[in-house]
């Protein structure tokens, strides 16, 4: 068993001259890492999320790394609005959208006898409800141009069962299924919608929210014996994004050993 987290990996400009649009890709997440490595591999990146101080620190921490700063917009998934206004700043931006990362998730903890309404309804509308939404207003776009790829952020917890987290993987396993089904309607458009399925992927957030007990036993359970860095799930959407996944649709690749 390895616990050796291999070097950070060059860029190859596998996205050279695409475009890519990333959502919920402040702080320190995978959401980050995809724009960053989306960046490092030659595309125009435009981030967005609803923390406007996160993102645009984000923003510049990639323009330290890369010389190049991303283009920013604030975006609420849960709205509507907040959308629509996103693929237009992203059309302006960027001129046309190559890629969007559907990134937005939200967890929790809580059993199903003491969840309420509401804790339900935010997990579904964040995690599941956005990937919709979003690929509601992108898809016509990528229609219209006869290209593009979409890839979704899932979980392990779509396939397989932890205690207190109903409502988390049931989005997951919307995600996966909205994954499948969005792919087939999009394949005659030319267009591919793929999914990642990471379990743990180690980040500040993630560290401030779950135990360390926790944090241990999932590594545990994982074939290296510890968690996935965000930008070894990142790479993956990379992957999925760029044209060396091109004969690849309505996949869903577990970056985790813990299928079930």
């Amino acid at each position: 068993m390895s616990r050796i987290v291999p070097p950070y990996p060059p860029g190859r400009n596998l996205l050279a001259g695409k475009t890519v649009v990333v959502t919920a890709s402040a702080g320190t997440g995978i959401g980050f890492s995809a724009a960053k490595r989306a960046s490092e591999e030659g595309a125009t990146v435009l981030m967005s999320d609803f923390h406007e101080r996160r993102l645009n620190e984000a923003a510049d921490r990639i323009a330290e790394a890369t010389g190049t700063r991303p283009a920013v917009k604030l975006c609420d998934v849960t709205r509507e609005e907040d959308v629509l206004a996103l693929r237009d700043a992203a059309l302006a931006e960027l001129g046309h959208v190559d890629v969007l990362i559907n990134n937005a998730g939200l967890g929790g903890t809580a059993s199903v006898v003491d969840m309420k309404d509401d804790e339900w309804s935010r997990v579904i509308d964040v995690t599941l409800t956005s990937v919709m939404r979003m690929s509601r207003a992108f898809l016509p776009h990528m229609y219209e141009r006869g290209q593009g790829s979409v890839v979704n952020n899932a979980s392990v917890l779509g396939w397989r069962a932890q205690e207190g987290q109903s409502h988390y993987a049931a989005a997951k396993a919307g995600v996966m299924a909205f994954t499948r089904c969005s792919a087939i309607e999009a394949a005659q458009h030319g267009v591919r919608i793929n999914a990642v399925a990471p379990s743990i992927a180690m980040h500040a957030f993630l560290a401030k929210v779950t135990t360390d007990e926790l944090l241990a036993e999932l590594s545990k359970r994982e074939a290296f014996g510890r968690p996935a860095e965000v930008w070894e799930v990142a790479n993956v959407m990379i992957f999925l994004a760029s044209d060396l996944s091109s004969y690849m649709t309505g996949e869903v690749l577990s970056v985790s050993s813990q299928h079930a």
